[in-house]
């Protein structure tokens, strides 16, 4: 059968008219609230610290970083420029945001994903903690650098400043369970470490892996299982 104009109209007419009369239009349930949990949720992309002398091969001798937005952790920023990362299989993954300030040595953070992409292996870590892990070649518009170790995953952690370490009595690298709150998977997570400084701010990090897995974004919020 065609259709004209004026008889698609009429159609739509009688199915929004129908649709109005339904309960389900008039008298639609309010969401429940997400529950809530004591502690912030940050979600960590993939992304690379960089060593002053890497910066300088990279984009050039006395090349400074540019901060683009402050980051939840005191002192810490994301930066406008980004790179591209190159794996063992010369398959890459390009504009890769750069964090700030310079760090001792580079590190690169990748999602178990991520890996699949660039046929590397890297360990679950601690950050900072590279020392045999994974090599890749990091890209720049004035040069290349070649890390033989440095690509990691991340482990699950939570930043903690000491006033929030005595709250929750937990200590410097001790490990805890939490559950996810709000998700649309109930989780726990198993042997989350915990980081203490005075420069820290409350939030757990996870990757985009295990966000995706449960289904949360930015802002939710996890609870410490009480053992």
């Amino acid at each position: 059968m065609d259709y004209n104009a004026s008889t698609v109209a009429e159609m739509v007419k009688r199915v929004l008219a129908e649709l109005d009369k339904s309960p389900a239009a008039t008298a639609a349930p309010a969401a429940a609230p997400a529950a809530e949990g004591d502690i912030p949720v940050g979600i960590s992309n993939r992304h690379i610290h960089l060593s002053k002398q890497d910066v300088e091969t990279l984009f050039g001798a006395g090349y400074e970083l540019t901060p683009l937005k402050d980051l939840s952790q005191p002192g810490q920023y994301a930066c406008k420029e980004t790179l591209t990362l190159i794996g063992p299989s010369m398959r890459s993954i390009e504009n890769v945001r750069v964090l700030g300030p310079v760090r001792s040595a580079s590190q690169v953070e990748i999602s178990r994903t991520d890996s699949f992409t660039l046929k590397v292996k890297p360990p679950v870590r601690e950050s900072g903690s590279i020392a045999g892990s994974a090599p890749v070649i990091i890209v720049g518009p004035k040069g290349v650098v070649s890390l033989k170790e440095g690509c990691i995953i991340a482990n699950r952690h939570i930043h903690m400043h000491t006033d929030d370490a005595a709250k929750f009595g937990v200590r410097d690298g001790e490990y805890i369970d939490v559950d996810v709150c709000g998700g649309e998977r109930r989780t726990r997570w198993f042997d989350v470490q915990v980081r203490v400084s005075p420069k820290f701010a409350l939030e757990m990090h996870v990757d985009t892996d295990d966000a995706n897995a449960v289904g949360i974004g930015n802002g939710a919020r996890v609870s410490v299982v009480k053992k």
